[in-house]
């Protein structure tokens, strides 16, 4: 039997991970010697300009299976499971975490209501799934997100963009995940409802340990989560701070370094 791996104390252990993405022209590498640790419980925030690789390094911690994207060196581990497994392992490590991808909220599945979008994690894990269940579950997080009950049944078509990326983020937290991965969970809100997210997201630091890692520029939304910061550009870490303090910057020793 396949023992999986698990690290209660760790979310993300990052060693020296560098991304190559393959497009029509040559290799690049998108994410290039990045290392950090994101304990249980902590919440950090992955920021920097279009194109420094922040999107890359989300989808390969979540376990995304993608041909455009390779590891080609280093390692992170995710609640234990090295992003280089593959097989149980890797279906293991999508099972821990909640992924929300960049731009979620615009792809849902036009042919799925809403219900089932936020469901299917579990209905495609295990078809003999208890309905009844599933359903209460659906209603819990559509009340959590600040959306009506009566949203289940429509088509995405049928809401606002806020509404579908809140949608979207419900779905990322409907297996009730060790740690969350968020690319721009943001996006498309209204200011007046974006403490949804926050409000989600700090419970469940609170109540069940889980960490969050959040791909956003929004400095606001850093700032009130009292989150830790990798700060990213050219695929490269360029800063990194924790309690609003700078840990280091490429002009300074990075912790642990010995001049």
């Amino acid at each position: 039997m396949l023992r999986v791996p698990d690290d209660p104390v760790n979310a993300v252990v990052c060693d020296d991970l560098s991304v190559g993405r393959r497009g029509h022209g040559p290799e690049t590498r998108a994410v290039d010697g990045v290392t950090f640790t994101l304990p249980a419980g902590e919440t950090l925030c992955v920021s920097g300009p279009t194109g420094a690789g922040k999107s890359s390094l989300a989808a390969v911690l979540a376990g995304v299976t993608d041909d455009s994207l390779a590891v080609i060196g280093g390692d992170a581990r995710v609640c234990g499971i090295s992003v280089h497994r593959r097989g149980r392992a890797r279906r293991v490590l999508t099972y821990r975490v909640g992924y929300l991808p960049q731009g979620a909220g615009a792809d849902l599945p036009a042919r799925l209501t809403v219900g089932e979008t936020i469901a299917e994690p579990i209905t495609s894990r295990d078809r003999r799934v208890n309905s009844r269940a599933v359903a209460v579950r659906v209603a819990a997080l559509l009340d959590e997100m600040h959306l009506p009950l009566g949203a289940a049944d429509k088509f995405p078509f049928e809401l606002s963009a806020g509404m579908r990326q809140r949608v979207a983020f419900a779905r990322a937290l409907v297996l009730d995940p060790r740690v969350l991965i968020a690319d721009e969970p943001l996006a498309n809100i209204d200011l007046e409802v974006r403490h949804v997210v926050f409000d989600a997201i700090q419970r469940r630091r609170r109540e069940w340990n889980m960490a969050a890692m959040l791909v956003t520029n929004e400095e606001s939304f850093i700032r009130e989560l009292s989150a830790a910061r990798l700060h990213l550009h050219g695929g490269h870490v360029v800063a990194q701070t924790a309690d609003g303090e700078v840990l280091w910057t490429p002009d300074t020793p990075a912790p642990g370094d010995v001049s």
